[in-house]
């Protein structure tokens, strides 16, 4: 049986995070919002949305550092979708609105005030729901192991006022049956409340996901390869991390130097023991992607290098100049992944920027996974360049012109000394909107995909930039200002120029 790549023709998507979508109260829900959104995109074929991972953020507001890689987020819980339903019972949502809210960005606080409410209100009107609908809630309960210790973990920690959960006291800490169980049993309606968060949830992502079938979009979502110290993965799994059992880190994930980084990148994430993966036959993996492939399409993998080898630091160090190359069991894992699948191709993209060593090439290619090229790295005057249009050589690729931690388009271009600036107007045809010049550009290649982030469509500068990598403040809260209808104009000449270059099926 021969491999096949999960893209098999020229197309187009956009990626924008949920969040960032009008409609809901603080920011994009899992509600109408959304399927207005995927009609927008269905009316003009554009057939791919991408997005950021939808777990459940830390406090910066980072979805790629979570306390949990199975939860979804509560900020996307519908509060219109619960009344509708007759889940809460409420005659005006008016009391939930913020005051003076910015328009462009929204405040973490607030959204955490009002899905705390909207849980409150769940649970409220719990006891009055039908036997059948409680027993729904029952059975996903049982198909869902991960929710029980992730609803208790989180009301532990909101317990001991968000601590992490190595400064627990030590029955906590070691997860003591007896402690944790009388605590489940005192705490029950704040564990309750969390599931019925998560049920909700993922009952309305699943209609979006069957909603967006039914339109002809695909969606791409979006999985770190590590996960965070402080999260119900490491606290109840700690034989899978190097961790101790008090918490401190034995070994942590980074990157080694490079042109960008003299000290290298240290990122504060236990590494695997991979041999007690292979042991227990990659069980959490399995379930993890399982759970993922539940809730989109398509998973871009990030950081996708580590699973042919990875940095491992000391657990102490304070930087990542002192490292070592492991190797990683990932063609025993993706070979897993693809009898679990019962498929001979595998629904990922391959995060695979940066140094890519030979190893990370022939783990992509051997499975036919799409590697991801950044027009914005393109242009540094060597002809070599990967990421050059003229480069990208054959069609198993996904092109953007940035991803969410670039800056914009329109930025990028302004941020460009004047001899890169002349190079590029010498070779490629540039006018006074460099955000369209380069999707464009994205668009001309012999890739299968092109994606822009929804700010290049609308030709945004850094003041609606998502992500600034290295700095933990105000990043990840941009969301559209604009109605969908009044970027109506964007989307129709995003999807007439692609259809130019025969990326609109029809």
């Amino acid at each position: 049986m021969s491999l096949k790549s999960v893209f098999t023709k020229k197309s187009l998507g956009i990626l924008v995070h949920p969040s960032s979508l009008p409609g809901g109260i603080c920011c994009g829900t899992f509600g109408e919002g959304a399927k207005d959104w995927i009609n927008k995109l269905s009316k003009y074929k554009i057939n791919f949305w991408q997005f950021l991972p939808l777990t459940p953020t830390d406090s910066t507001g980072s979805p790629y550092s979570s306390p949990s890689s199975f939860a979804l987020n509560p900020w996307f819980l519908d509060i219109n979708e619960l009344i509708k339903k007759g889940f809460i019972f409420l005659s005006k949502s008016k009391e939930l609105q913020e005051i003076n809210q910015r328009k462009d960005h929204f405040d973490f606080d607030f959204a955490n005030k009002l899905s705390n409410k909207l849980g409150e209100y769940l649970l409220t009107g719990w006891e009055s729901q039908s036997a059948e609908r409680k027993n729904d809630f029952y059975m996903w309960n049982k198909k869902n192991t991960w929710v029980e210790d992730y609803a208790t973990f989180m009301v532990i920690r909101e317990e001991f006022n968000m601590l992490p959960w190595w400064e627990w006291p030590l029955e906590y800490k070691h997860k003591k049956i007896k402690f944790i169980k009388q605590f489940k049993n005192d705490k029950s309606n704040k564990i309750l409340k969390t599931k019925l968060i998560q049920w909700h949830l993922d009952k309305q992502w699943n209609d979006i996901k069957g909603f967006a079938k039914t339109k002809g979009i695909t969606l791409i979502g979006d999985l770190p390869f590590y996960v965070s110290r402080d999260s119900a993965d490491v606290w109840s799994n700690k034989s899978l991390f190097s961790i101790s059992q008090n918490g401190d880190l034995l070994f942590q994930s980074g990157v080694p130097p490079d042109y960008f980084s003299s000290n290298g990148q240290l990122w504060g994430t236990p590494t695997y023991y991979w041999s007690k993966h292979k042991r227990t036959n990659f069980k959490w993996w399995r379930e993890r992607f399982k759970r993922q492939f539940k809730l989109v399409d398509i998973l871009r993998l990030d950081h996708f290098r580590a699973l042919a080898g990875y940095w491992r630091v000391n657990g102490n160090a304070k930087n990542a100049i002192n490292g070592t190359w492991i190797n990683s069991p990932g063609k025993e894992l993706l070979n897993i992944l693809k009898k679990d699948l019962k498929s001979n191709y595998l629904p990922i993209i391959a995060e695979d920027l940066g140094v890519i060593t030979k190893d990370v090439e022939i783990l992509r290619d051997n499975n036919e996974l799409p590697g991801m090229k950044i027009l914005q790295f393109a242009f540094d005057g060597n002809k070599n360049n990967p990421y050059l249009p003229k480069n990208i050589e054959d069609e198993n690729w996904v092109v953007y012109t940035g991803t969410h931690d670039n800056s914009t388009s329109t930025s990028w271009w302004n941020y460009l000394d004047n001899h890169i600036k002349n190079h590029i107007r010498d070779n490629y045809n540039f006018s006074n909107d460099p955000s369209w010049n380069l999707i464009e550009i994205g668009m001309r290649t012999k890739a299968n995909l092109f994606i822009s982030p929804i700010q290049d469509i609308l030709s945004l500068d850094d003041s609606s930039r998502l992500n600034t990598p290295g700095t933990i403040t105000n990043n990840w809260k941009w969301r559209l200002s604009q109605t969908l209808d009044e970027i109506d104009l964007n989307l129709r000449k995003y999807s007439e120029l692609g259809n130019s270059f025969g990326r609109i099926n029809n």
